[in-house]
């Protein structure tokens, strides 16, 4: 494996160049990251992901034509491999949490430090949310009646068909993630070891066939278990 090959692929998506041309300085200066495309807004975006197949897609919410939450949408259906972060002006952004709602793996303020950034590219790369759980459960309190809601989970019998792939142990732990609890706090709550919880909270999203923890409380909330 050469030196390209290991290197996380990241596309730059923002209809303002000077902006990309930041991202790209700062994610270029690192050894381990580099920018491989840019496009300027959400079907440039999905052409260049069905191009380049980057690892990590930095997408604008707001763009002409084609936005961020569209084109995120079907990023995640086309190509599922490509993880989408979400790059906002404001926390807490109604559109954000569109997106997030859309497959994106968490959202990023487009002030937030290089240190910031960078790690939130790595974590996606790694199968990991860029977004604390509590922020995710706060966009729900915020946002939620976007959502179907228990009433229309209940309806159809949808919340006992998907959870009943869960043993009980996992389901706790998957209550506890909507619950906005890190892995140290369920461990404690749970009385269970953090490697355990790493563990099971891996079994939650694979067997519920979500993408990372930000859709697996999404999922908790629509299904009306929290």
């Amino acid at each position: 494996m050469n030196e390209l090959s290991r290197k996380i692929r990241v596309l730059l998506v923002d209809d303002q160049e000077l902006i990309r041309t930041g991202f790209r300085l700062v994610i270029d200066s690192e050894d381990d990251v580099m920018v491989v495309a840019e496009a300027g807004d959400g079907r440039q975006a999905i052409a260049a992901v069905g191009t380049h197949r980057p690892d990590v897609v930095l997408m604008d919410v707001r763009m002409p034509g084609m936005d961020g939450i569209e084109a995120t949408g079907q990023i995640a259906r086309l190509y599922p491999e490509s993880r989408v972060i979400i790059l906002t002006t404001f926390d807490l952004d109604e559109y954000a949490f569109a997106a997030i709602r859309a497959g994106a793996s968490g959202f990023l303020l487009k002030d937030a430090k290089p240190v910031d950034l960078l790690s939130a590219i790595r974590a996606v790369k790694a199968g990991d949310a860029a977004v604390a759980p509590r922020v995710t459960r706060r966009m729900i309190e915020l946002f939620g009646s976007q959502l179907p809601g228990p009433e229309a989970a209940a309806d159809t019998g949808a919340a006992a068909a998907r959870l009943a792939v869960l043993t009980e142990r996992e389901r706790e732990v998957l209550v506890a993630m909507a619950e906005g609890l890190n892995n140290t706090e369920i461990a404690g709550t749970l009385f269970l070891s953090e490697s355990t919880v790493k563990t099971h909270v891996g079994r939650v999203l694979l067997k519920l066939e979500l993408r990372d923890r930000v859709h697996a409380v999404i999922l908790a909330h629509e299904l009306g278990i929290v």
